[in-house]
């Protein structure tokens, strides 16, 4: 079942248009049911269309059409549950359709298609008999039908994006505000197979771009392998295993390679003999080795792709360009070329995801969720990104663009008006100071910044480091980085963070394979595992610090008291040994946790005898209190950090903090936001760390309210049964003090 199954989702999968697709799934499921006839029914415009069929009449595709109030098609997208019938035309609400012709059919069984609550379709077999479908069929079809629903999702996104070539307007969700006009660049669309004829300059070159495009192939091939690991997953295991054999030299992977030294360039190689391999299947007569075309077509795309796209990132971009991707790692932003990506729009990712948080580190517009785009065919257009509408303008009229640079001009003028104050003290108009520091995780413009108004660094993201090498870095090259950031921030304090990977942070040379990333083996319990690591980090932290008072280090994802008090023991091994070996004068930095676990929040009594001081981390706190994946599209709705829940979490956590005389602060998204500001300077938190976009307008925004006023507006969000009530009600308080240019 497992095998058929899966041959049916990939083939519908690897389809090349909507119609092929349904087309193969009819006919595939009919053969794996060895029923008599096969359809399914899409919705479009409220009406479910007959759009594929093996067994009723071919002619009615496109041209039958029902209500979700008519016929049994209609009665299982109406009641969103199987319908199974020995005798299908006794049933009250059988309609015939002489179109199709059906009369001939009794048994009818029909499972309806849903995609995150919503209908796409119904997926029907019929037979000729008078008898029910069996338990195991019904249960079949249910499972093809929840397995399809992605795909044929897909397949229809792809078809309109086809159909409405001019579509000028795409919407999603705003990840990170602001408006930016420039030219799209498109990494991760659809990659054609049918690529130009091109003579190769340099042999020995094409196939060593070859090479490095085969080997990065086999790397993800075998990390997707590993996916597949268990008893009842070795033949989906078994398609990466044969992709990888086809890499050999004895297979394609030689073919491309002698079609270059025939004198091809590697992309040309790499087409031309995957085209001509697909065609020689396809004309086989055995189906199984007709289906092996689709093999051949995944692994000439996987490789075409690493020619091709690779080559966008290193290319010296003479404009900005706005980055449209299926999904943007930070990997992929932090090594754009400097001053040259202005924008972010991905098909996938949360709100909240690390990519998304590091694009409003950049203070660069973002807007994610955006559906087909990467296949709209925009790659060079002239592109509009409105970041605080979440929408996407392709080849906007001259009028259009006047009035965005009128926005934009407009927007300017008010940073420019926050900036003018920035190098003013946060303090409520009631005299209650805020401290505002910088969260940071690239060098670059790191001095100006934080002589910008910040006052210190409250967050040095110590993994982006690591995510821009190819290997662990050594021991000397970290301390150069570490002394680069405390120098940059000029006896400022700097709150370093030891090494957070796992979850949406992985590190390309260190790949970790988990069900459940965000609760796996993640920040502390990783450096823990591997003392190796952990304390050539410590060592090259201290170092860099030297008799220095600046550094404050940062264990995250701490969730039991033994790991502080293990991470401890090596921070004290670590500073013994610099302290003899290095600077006698070596100063010991105070240590502090992330309060991102909810059960240390039941345990900061036994926290303060141990740590310095604490910094919330938000953005994981709200996931884990909320039992949210925030970068699952299908949760991500769900994600909200002014649930009332959450606010009282953190008040908690203030109050406690206050009365184990504990220093906390507050370093995740929440610290950067207008709303959020007010709230938790309600709550009493006095030092928030934020992006550098961010922090003139929030010290603005602090400067303009008092903290009594603010006190007694928390007492109201805390009672509200909702994160929207929450927002709603702070949105009204900001706008009553003519401050609604915040929200």
């Amino acid at each position: 079942m497992l095998k058929t199954l899966r041959d049916i989702t990939q083939a519908v999968a690897a389809a090349d248009d909507l119609s092929s697709a349904l087309s193969l799934l009819v006919r595939q499921t009919k053969a794996a049911m060895a029923t008599q006839c096969c359809s399914i029914y899409i919705l479009e415009d409220n009406q479910l269309v007959l759009s594929a069929t093996d067994g009723l009449d071919p002619r009615a595709i496109g041209q039958v059409k029902m209500r979700l109030t008519e016929g049994l098609v209609g009665l299982v997208a109406e009641r969103e549950e199987p319908v199974n019938l020995a005798d299908a035309q006794l049933h009250p609400r059988f309609k015939l359709f002489c179109e199709v012709d059906e009369e001939d059919f009794r048994a009818f069984l029909a499972v309806p298609i849903i995609y995150q609550k919503l209908i796409l379709g119904v997926l029907v077999v019929q037979q000729a008999d008078a008898r029910q479908f069996s338990e195991a069929e019904e249960a079949f079809l249910m499972t093809l039908a929840a397995q399809l629903a992605m795909t044929v999702r897909e397949q229809r996104k792809k078809a309109e994006v086809k159909s409405a070539p001019d579509k000028s307007v795409y919407a999603g969700l705003s990840a990170a505000d602001g408006v930016v006009i420039a030219n799209a660049m498109v990494i991760g669309g659809d990659i054609a197979l049918e690529q130009s004829d091109t003579l190769a300059n340099d042999i020995t070159a094409e196939l060593a771009l070859l090479d490095n495009a085969l080997i990065t192939c086999r790397n993800a091939l075998s990390v997707q392998s590993q996916r597949f690991d268990g008893e009842n997953e070795k033949e989906v295991q078994s398609i990466f295993s044969a992709l990888l054999l086809l890499l050999d030299d004895s297979s394609l992977g030689g073919e491309y390679s002698r079609e270059i030294q025939a004198g091809w360039s590697a992309v040309s190689a790499v087409s031309r003999v995957s085209l001509r391999y697909i065609d020689q299947f396809l004309q086989m007569q055995d189906p199984y080795l007709q289906e092996r075309a689709s093999d051949i077509r995944d692994l000439g795309q996987r490789v075409l792709r690493e020619l091709i796209e690779p080559q966008k990132m290193h290319i010296e971009l003479d404009v900005p360009v706005i980055l449209v991707t299926k999904e943007a790692t930070v990997t992929m932003l932090a090594e754009f070329p400097e001053h040259k990506l202005v924008g972010i729009v991905t098909e996938l990712g949360g709100v909240n995801s690390h990519a998304a948080i590091l694009a409003r580190a950049f203070g660069v517009p973002a807007v994610i969720g955006v559906e087909g785009i990467l296949n709209a065919g925009i790659d060079g257009k002239l592109t509009i990104l409105n970041g605080s509408r979440g929408q996407v303008i392709v080849s906007p009229t001259l009028t259009l663009i006047e009035e965005y640079r009128s926005h934009i001009a407009a927007e300017k003028a008010l940073q420019d008006r926050y900036a003018q104050e920035l190098a003013l003290p946060a303090i409520t108009l009631d005299h209650t100071r805020v401290h505002l520091y910088l969260n940071a995780g690239l060098l670059s413009s790191l001095a100006s910044e934080i002589a910008e108004g910040a006052d210190g660094i409250g967050l040095y993201r110590t993994e982006i480091p690591f995510m821009l090498q190819s290997r662990f870095p050594s021991e000397m090259e970290q301390t150069e980085v570490y002394r680069q950031v405390l120098e940059a921030a000029v006896d400022k304090p700097v709150v370093m963070r030891t090494l957070d990977v796992g979850g949406d942070k992985p590190l390309s040379y260190f790949p970790i394979i988990e069900d459940n990333p965000f609760l796996g083996w993640r920040g502390i319990r990783l450096t823990l595992d591997h003392p190796e690591l952990f304390l050539v980090q410590l060592r090259a932290m201290l170092n860099a610090a030297g008799s220095s008072e600046q550094l404050h280090i940062l264990l995250p994802m701490v969730c039991c008291l033994d790991e502080i008090d293990q991470a401890i023991g090596y921070l004290d091994q670590a500073y013994l040994e610099v302290k003899q070996d290095i600077h006698p004068a070596l100063v010991k930095p105070k240590i502090g946790i992330m309060l991102e676990v909810p059960a240390l929040l039941f345990q900061l009594e036994e926290v303060a005898k141990r740590v310095d001081f604490i910094s919330v981390g938000s953005n994981d706190l709200t996931q884990y209190l909320l039992a949210v994946d925030r970068n699952n599209p299908r949760v991500s709705s769900l994600y909200d950090c002014y649930h009332p829940g959450i606010l009282r979490a953190l008040k908690r956590a203030r109050q406690e903090c206050d009365h184990y005389q504990l220093p906390v602060s507050v370093c995740g998204e929440l610290a950067g936001e207008p709303i959020g500001v007010i709230l938790l300077v309600a709550m009493g938190f006095n030092q928030l760390s934020m992006n550098q976009g961010s922090l003139a307008k929030i010290n603005y925004l602090i400067r303009r309210v008092s903290y009594k006023d603010l006190s007694e507006l928390l007492v109201q969000a805390l009672s509200q049964s909702n994160g929207v009530e929450v927002r709603q009600l702070v949105t009204e308080f900001l706008t009553r003090r003519q401050l609604a240019e915040f929200v």
